[in-house]
């Protein structure tokens, strides 16, 4: 290769990417030569012109920091550091954690949880948000909506006793619907034949009946809770309930299809799951 320094009549600067012009003072070397030199100097234009430029693709004449090329940064895929990386950029990963089947959905049927001509129930509840549904005991227990069945409890465990909370619903049904959204209900008198952890059931499907099991204090009623599911990081004073079932149950009550969903969504972004009551 023929370099700038073999070549004393070319100049060793110059603006990028342009060919450089032989000096206009003669060389004393060169001056003895010039004549016989000249055509093998037409030749070499186009290594001069190479040796002008700059030794990095990149790098501007005046010597200022390389621009590095444009590469859009995401969680999935960092900016490459160097342009000669020949790695494909992968596809962007999905933001939701499974397939599009199993996401929240919207504009799915609710129904009443109990289906009884005779139910009452009072907008409030103490200590925490639930809501108690007065009913005869025996009467159906049912489904809000669609989904999957999240924990079940067969044995009444709770005793005066004992600790205060973790037993106090008796026997009791939890089911993740499709929405998202965590419907509980406690103090059944019994849970159906085949309603189990993972079992899929549908708006209005029976899950078991009104009863006074647990702290009921001894008078028929379902303690109806609606809460996140908290995956992972749960416990009974987030199943129990976390936000105000009345308005829900009114709607549903009159045929109407009141989601809670977004409600349920804005408490989780603002008090996450905690881990104590």
């Amino acid at each position: 290769m023929v370099t700038v320094a073999a070549l004393p009549h070319a100049r060793r600067s110059c603006p990028r990417y342009r060919l450089c012009q032989d000096d206009r003072m003669p060389s004393p070397t060169i001056g003895r030569r010039a004549r016989p030199a000249y055509p093998i100097l037409l030749l070499l234009v186009p290594v001069l012109a190479a040796g002008c430029a700059t030794t990095r693709p990149g790098v501007p004449a005046d010597g200022a920091a390389p621009t590095p090329p444009a590469v859009w940064a995401t969680a999935e895929q960092p900016a490459a550091p160097s342009p000669s990386a020949a790695t494909p950029t992968p596809a962007s990963t999905p933001s939701s954690a499974g397939p599009s089947a199993t996401a929240p959905r919207t504009g799915l049927r609710h129904v009443f949880p109990v289906r009884a001509d005779n139910v009452d129930y009072h907008p409030t509840h103490g200590a925490y948000p639930a809501t108690d549904l007065f009913a005869d005991c025996g009467e159906p227990f049912v489904a809000v909506t669609d989904g999957t069945v999240l924990e079940v409890s067969r044995v009444d465990r709770y005793s005066k006793r004992g600790p205060q909370g973790p037993e106090n619903g008796g026997l009791s049904v939890s089911l993740l619907g499709d929405d998202g959204v965590r419907y509980y209900g406690s103090h059944l008198s019994a849970v159906s034949g085949g309603v189990d952890a993972g079992v899929r059931v549908r708006a209005g499907q029976q899950l078991g009946k009104v009863g006074r099991t647990g702290n009921a204090n001894n008078v028929c009623h379902v303690h109806f809770g609606i809460s996140p599911p908290c995956a992972g990081k749960d416990g009974w004073w987030i199943r129990r309930g976390v936000l105000w079932p009345a308005r829900y149950l009114d709607s549903w009550r009159r045929g109407g299809n009141r989601e809670p969903a977004a409600e349920v969504t804005a408490w989780q972004r603002k008090h996450g799951c905690p881990k104590a009551p």
